[in-house]
């Protein structure tokens, strides 16, 4: 089957899932097949979380797997949504990114986030036991990455001597991350891209990316606002697939807010799913779309008319990995049928 040529205004973000009773090994090789995937259905972007402490994914160096997925895929935009910057020395993230930018010109996107991706302790030996206010630092750690990709310090700088190498003539398309009001106002301000986690924060996706484009201030040499919106999706005419998704998420939630970090076994997600309780408390919520394909690309499509955001970032996590590929193929062709 031949690659799409012309993208569509289509993201996935992979949390790089470990299936009960897999290794992570196959984990990652299933990662690459979602991205082969989704660059033949013609999706823009196929990008991957950063997240520590977690025996159920595989995500917790994204620029390893940005590296590996760019390797098995020609043309589709791969990199981390995001990097936690309060992880990261900004110098380090220059020079890996600049590094991917050698291997896959034109090709590497980079997200960033100010949260830490993890639990308090996991965070804490991360950044070697400093004390230190991750939300005030963030606005510092962001302009000091972009001077090392090429905005340069000032004079007089103590890092003006300094190269993050190696040299290359681009920078990767650079992301502001959030879940809450914070992000997309620090990308309008700073005349950034914006991505909103409508996934996380539903009630606020909207307004904040609305007000991201009404509040937007081009940097100097003119920028245009960008923004993206990830959104919980699943598109199957098999009503049982339907359940499964929802029933894992929720199921997923619950395990996060009890401090379980281990794979789902698919005999519970099967129980789960068809137990009197989640269909009784099962309800459109506004936090998910699932459906039909039709259905789903229409009310993506809708919602990105509503968020006045340019793409759609699709997140689709799930116990059964060929599920997932069906319900991104799918969503693709109904996308272009409704667009």
């Amino acid at each position: 089957m031949d690659v799409v040529t012309e993208s569509l205004p289509l993201a996935v973000l992979d949390f790089v899932g470990i299936e009960h009773g897999e290794g992570a090994s196959a984990s990652i090789a299933g990662a690459v097949r979602i991205a082969q995937a989704v660059e033949v259905a013609g999706y823009r972007r196929y990008w991957v979380s950063e997240h520590h402490n977690m025996t159920s994914l595989a995500c917790s160096a994204p620029e390893l797997l940005t590296a590996h997925i760019g390797a098995h895929t020609s043309r589709i935009r791969v990199g981390a949504a995001g990097i936690m910057l309060p992880n990261h020395a900004p110098l380090k993230v220059a020079e890996t990114f600049r590094t991917l930018l050698a291997m896959y010109p034109g090709r590497i996107d980079l997200s960033l986030g100010r949260a830490p991706g993890t639990d308090p302790l996991t965070a804490h030996v991360l950044r070697r036991g400093m004390v230190t206010d991750p939300a005030a630092e963030f606005p510092g750690q962001v302009a000091e990455l972009l001077a090392f990709l090429g905005d340069g310090f000032p004079a007089g700088h103590p890092y003006a001597p300094l190269v993050a190498a190696p040299v290359v003539g681009e920078r990767p398309e650079l992301f502001v991350l959030g879940s809450s009001p914070y992000g997309p106002q620090f990308a309008a301000v700073n005349g950034l891209s914006a991505v909103f986690a409508h996934h996380m924060s539903p009630d606020l996706a909207f307004e904040a990316l609305r007000a991201y484009r009404r509040e937007f201030a081009p940097r100097a040499g003119g920028t245009a606002p960008y923004s993206a919106m990830s959104v919980l999706a699943f598109a199957s005419d098999d009503d049982e697939a339907i359940l499964d998704f929802e029933a894992a998420w929720t199921l997923t939630i619950q395990n996060i807010r009890r401090g379980i970090r281990e794979p789902l076994r698919p005999e519970q997600v099967h129980d789960f799913a068809r137990s009197r309780e989640f269909r009784a408390g099962r309800a459109d919520d506004g936090r998910m779309v699932t459906g039909g394909p039709k259905a789903v690309a229409e009310r993506l499509l809708e919602m990105k008319h509503l968020a006045q955001a340019d793409e759609i970032v699709v997140v689709t996590p799930s116990l059964d990995r060929e599920r997932r590929i069906g319900s991104y193929a799918a969503l693709a062709d109904a996308w272009r049928s409704a667009a």
